[in-house]
């Protein structure tokens, strides 16, 4: 549970990082400078840290998922005939 636990730090706290950043940057490239290509880096950016995100948090609920599914219910398939 201990590695969980540091996993889904890891990926929060570098997935709120690389937010921030692509936000300062898009805020940035629409007000300030109208740049149309660093408004794109900055959507990238942004759907790169909620990418970072999902699949970390989906990589903690698998591992706790394996390491509990010796305690559920265990059915045996059905043979076909």
């Amino acid at each position: 549970m201990d590695s969980n636990v540091k996993i889904l730090n890891t990926v929060k706290i570098s997935g709120s990082i690389l937010l921030t950043i692509g936000i300062l940057t898009f805020f940035y490239s629409s007000f300030v400078n109208g740049y149309s290509n660093l408004t794109g880096i900055s959507i990238g950016i942004i759907m790169g840290a909620v990418f970072i995100f999902l699949m970390g948090v989906f990589f903690v609920a698998t591992e706790e998922m394996l390491k509990t599914a010796d305690k559920g219910i265990h059915l045996v398939p059905t043979k076909k005939k």
